[in-house]
């Protein structure tokens, strides 16, 4: 099968769209509740495989979605991340969730800046945000290790509108001026 879109290596990871092979491991992941907790929640296979199938028609309709994470050491599927930006959405953001054993080794923010190079460079991005609930202590790290602030709350769009999120983000010109 021909990619739809860009592979992006990293020292440790490979970026690269979503494809069926993804579908076990993606199942494993969204059946943890501590890691689905704040990415969708816990999720039967069959609601799997439509979210599967909804990042790779993305790359279709929008010419961008999340990348599948794959760990170069090891070839395994360890999450995914990246432009992510469905109708109703409060912005351009570069989302993020990995895998419980992918978590704490540096990779979400290894591969999420990769993805925003991508979006401010080839997207042509001006703004970068991050959806996250305010109990998320772990996306607001890593948010902050990239240089992002809070900028405003949202309302999630529907299934999820008893969902309030924090804002966080810059502007492609601040993400511009930290990689220097």
């Amino acid at each position: 099968m021909r990619p739809i879109g860009p592979t992006i290596e990293t020292e440790r990871l490979f970026l690269r769209p979503p494809q069926a092979e993804d579908f076990g491991p993606m199942c494993e992941m969204m059946a943890d509740e501590e890691t689905a907790r704040f990415i969708g929640g816990v999720m039967a296979p069959s609601q799997v495989w439509r979210s599967l199938c909804t990042l790779a028609g993305a790359w279709t309709i929008n010419g961008h979605s999340m990348f599948s994470v794959i760990e170069k050491s090891t070839g395994a599927w360890i999450g995914r991340l990246g432009p992510w930006q469905p109708a109703g959405w409060p912005g351009t953001e570069i989302a993020y969730g990995l895998t419980r054993a992918a978590q704490g080794r540096g990779y979400a923010q290894e591969g999420v800046s990769a993805a925003i190079d991508y979006a401010v460079d080839i997207l042509g991005w001006d703004e970068i945000i991050h959806c996250i609930d305010p109990l998320n202590t772990a996306s607001l790290r890593v948010a902050g290790k990239l240089g992002a602030r809070k900028l405003r709350e949202a309302q999630a769009p529907a299934p999820f509108t008893d969902i309030t999120w924090d804002i966080y983000g810059q502007s492609a010109d601040e993400w511009r001026a930290r990689r220097g």
